[in-house]
């Protein structure tokens, strides 16, 4: 492919959240580098507002549920995809659907180049024996280093980020308007192993607001989680849930104006890192080093376990595998540290 010429690349990156969303920061290197490039994003329908500010990036809904479901479903989104007459695909997602679809593009002369998710470094850095314990190469380099096969290559260092975005009546009504630091506090993460404990975060979110520096703005997904959230933030004027009563959209735009993002190693880090937004993540089993720290972000603005005490971390990629003795790890965190981390962060 000439790099010189308008182009147009398939991007698969089907889930999870966290890993579409640090997506972003390599599509603008490309947009900015390559203004004549379009971009086809293959992902769920859901993320799409991720993208909202990506210029020649337009998402192809996969309904890998529905009609896109089974090979049959696979075939058929092949077929469908063939239409959209683009010169090459990166597939930055490398799983069981993507090298499918790789198969079927093998039927034509398209480029397919796939990342290289370092599973052997990912594997030795979370053995629990003879642990290779060094950082990796970043997921937003992993992703780079597939568009630079393909002959676009990028310069991440250069690149500018989402601006914030407005904020709608509907979120104003819900969070006021005030002079107070703005906090995100996004508790929750898919595993155990990286979720701050609850009644740890609850101690944090009251210290915090008896401060009446803040406004904390709960961030959630579920029903359990709602009803949780709610329960911390009862009879605590400056501490609102946010969860369940904004889109998607909207929550995006509220978490592009946040002074600080207070997230576990989860998928709210990353959004707010997209804004440039101060992240402080707070990790239990997983660990920066294999790859998936916020974009941008000093590295100073993590909180990590105590490996003195749990050296098996970083047990595992995503956090789902806890070792015998290893259930209390994140609460070697202690809730002043995060305060006054915090308070470093907002200059309060």
């Amino acid at each position: 492919m000439d790099k010189n010429k308008p182009g147009h690349i398939l991007v698969i990156r089907l889930s999870a959240m966290g890993d579409v969303a640090m997506t972003v920061p390599v599509l603008l290197a490309l947009n900015q580098k390559y203004p004549n490039l379009r971009i086809t994003f293959l992902t769920r329908r859901f993320f799409e507002p991720i993208f909202a500010q990506v210029n020649n990036v337009k998402v192809y809904r996969a309904e890998v549920h529905g009609k896109h479901k089974g090979l049959a479903g696979l075939w058929k989104l092949y077929r469908e995809l063939c239409g959209l007459d683009f010169d090459a695909v990166a597939d930055l997602h490398n799983v069981l659907r993507s090298n499918i679809l790789k198969r079927f593009f093998s039927l034509n002369t398209i480029s397919f180049v796939q990342i290289d998710k370092g599973r052997a470094e990912k594997k030795a850095l979370t053995s629990l024996r003879n642990k290779d314990f060094r950082p990796l190469k970043t997921t937003h380099d992993r992703y780079a280093s597939v568009f630079d096969a393909l002959g676009f290559p990028v310069d991440l260092q250069a690149v500018e980020l989402l601006s914030k975005e407005p904020i709608s009546d509907k979120t104003l009504e819900l969070v006021g308007t005030d002079h107070k630091k703005w906090i995100g506090i996004a508790p929750f993460a898919a595993y155990a192993g990286k979720k701050y404990p609850s009644h740890l975060m609850e101690q944090v979110i009251r210290e915090l607001a008896n401060t009446g520096k803040y406004k904390l703005l709960l961030f959630g997904g579920g029903t359990k989680e709602q009803q949780e959230l709610s329960s911390w933030a009862s009879g605590l004027g400056n501490c609102i849930n946010t969860a369940g009563k904004l889109g998607f959209a909207e929550e995006l735009a509220l978490i592009s104006n946040l002074d600080l993002m207070v997230s576990m190693d989860s998928a709210n880090a990353h959004l707010a890192a997209n804004y440039a937004v101060p992240t402080l993540t707070l990790w239990g089993l997983t660990h920066p080093y294999a790859g998936f720290y916020p974009f941008g972000q000093d590295p100073e603005n993590a909180l990590l376990s105590d490996r003195d005490r749990f050296p098996g971390i970083p047990t595992s990629v995503y956090g789902n595998k806890m070792p015998e003795g290893y259930g209390q790890v994140m609460e070697s965190i202690a809730p002043e540290a995060v305060i006054e981390k915090i308070r470093i962060l907002t200059n309060t």
